[in-house]
């Protein structure tokens, strides 16, 4: 407090005392502290941080408190980038729940593979004997029926939907015929070694939109 005195008589004077006004060591900062803001319990930080800002009484004087409740507002509402994801995130994950499903079997009995899936072999060969009984690894509908003498030999194609086909070669006999409806109890046919193969076996591919893939990654 600074006092005047303007040399007035006693009963005109007349004190004047100006105080200078102390710093509000209660205000807080305009931009909250980053580390706080990371271990707050909210999941959404961005909300956090404006909200800080926002909340301030010298932003508040500012800009006023509706613009500071419309910014608080918006953060909590989900942009359509974020929908869009959650979308695309769905429609990728469809195709892995359709194959862990109960209904995809081995086409053979007995399961014993000599031939892996290669780059220059796109299939597993099962090995067994001329009558083994091949069925179908999920059910389908019957898209192709051949004959290839230095192929598939006696070949079937399986469309079971979604993009995704099976095929099963060198069969010694065929028991469907193309559009006919199969399910995992149907006989397509019995093993072989007709067109080009060294022995009985079957060859079996999987392909996705018209891709081989390994058909271990679906066989259970």
């Amino acid at each position: 407090m600074i006092p005047f005195d303007l040399g007035l008589p006693a009963r005109y004077r007349l004190s004047v005392c100006f105080t200078k006004k102390r710093k509000n060591l209660d205000s807080k900062p305009i931009l909250p502290n980053l580390g706080r803001v990371l271990r707050s319990n909210n999941p959404n930080k961005v909300s956090v941080f404006f909200r800080h800002i926002f909340e301030n009484e010298k932003v508040k004087k500012l800009f006023g408190a509706n613009l500071a409740l419309l910014v608080i507002a918006s953060s909590f509402i989900p942009s359509q980038n974020t929908i869009k994801e959650s979308e695309e995130n769905t429609e990728i994950q469809t195709p892995l729940v359709l194959r862990t499903q109960n209904g995809v079997q081995y086409p053979v009995e007995d399961i014993k593979i000599t031939t892996y899936f290669r780059f220059y072999h796109p299939g597993i060969d099962l090995d067994g004997v001329t009558g083994d009984v091949i069925k179908p690894i999920m059910g389908g509908k019957v898209e192709f029926v051949g004959y290839s003498k230095y192929g598939y030999g006696n070949s079937i194609v399986v469309n079971h939907g979604s993009g995704t086909s099976s095929l099963y070669a060198h069969l010694s006999k065929i028991y469907v015929k193309e559009d006919n409806l199969v399910n995992t109890e149907t006989k397509l046919g019995e093993m072989g070694a007709s067109g080009r193969a060294f022995g009985d076996h079957l060859h079996l591919e999987v392909h996705e939109n018209g891709r081989a893939i390994n058909p271990l990654s679906i066989l259970p």
